[in-house]
């Protein structure tokens, strides 16, 4: 099951801004679509708890660790914000350009990308949101599947993603453009719901 379309209108930020706070949508090169209800405690452990470990890493440093819900901005070139066609909630990010942070969220591709898939997102996180940060130039896209406990990975190599590496949750992980991020696994998995 995918996401559902507001419309079949072509929006920008500028309509984003006047819609009502209690219905969210992410916008696809002018496409709104409706976001999934409030997820579940699975994904708001595994979100949390990256978000956490990754801002602990980065006390210090340059580079901003972010959760949901914050608007990242993606203009197609230099497009004044009312104007841009894409703006998306990823569940973490990290961001390590202060020029792209700004009041209302961030403007421009994270360093760091990371979605917690759920049934009702899975489709679109993995085929539409993949190929939004690969053209828009995001380093390194996690996609953390909290029931089967699978981590996806790509990684931008001469401006495309190459193969996914697929690994368990298990043990650590680190984030190969920001190596001083190392998600340890273990005690968050033994905290996740057993769905089996």
């Amino acid at each position: 099951m995918g996401l559902v379309l507001k419309d079949h209108q072509y929006h920008c930020y500028g309509d984003y801004l006047t819609w009502p706070d209690d219905i969210r949508y992410e916008l696809i090169d002018g496409g709104a679509y409706l976001m999934a209800p409030a997820p579940d405690l699975a994904h708001q452990e595994v979100a949390g708890e990256v978000f956490r470990q990754a801002a602990n890493a980065l006390l210090g440093r340059p580079c901003r660790a972010l959760i949901a819900p914050i608007d990242v901005r993606l203009p197609k070139q230099d497009e004044v914000d009312e104007r841009i066609d894409t703006v998306v909630q990823p569940d973490v990010l990290v961001v390590c350009d202060s020029n792209k942070l700004d009041r209302r969220g961030v403007r421009g591709a994270p360093d760091w990308v990371v979605e917690v898939l759920s049934p009702s997102t899975a489709g679109h996180d993995q085929i539409k949101k993949r190929q939004l940060y690969e053209r828009h130039g995001v380093r390194e896209y996690w996609l953390i599947h909290p029931i089967d406990r699978v981590l996806t990975v790509y990684r931008l190599i001469d401006g495309e993603y190459g193969k996914p590496e697929l690994s368990e949750l298990r043990g650590k992980t680190a984030v190969s453009v920001l190596p001083d991020i190392v998600i340890q696994w273990d005690d968050l998995v033994a905290r996740l719901p057993n769905v089996y």
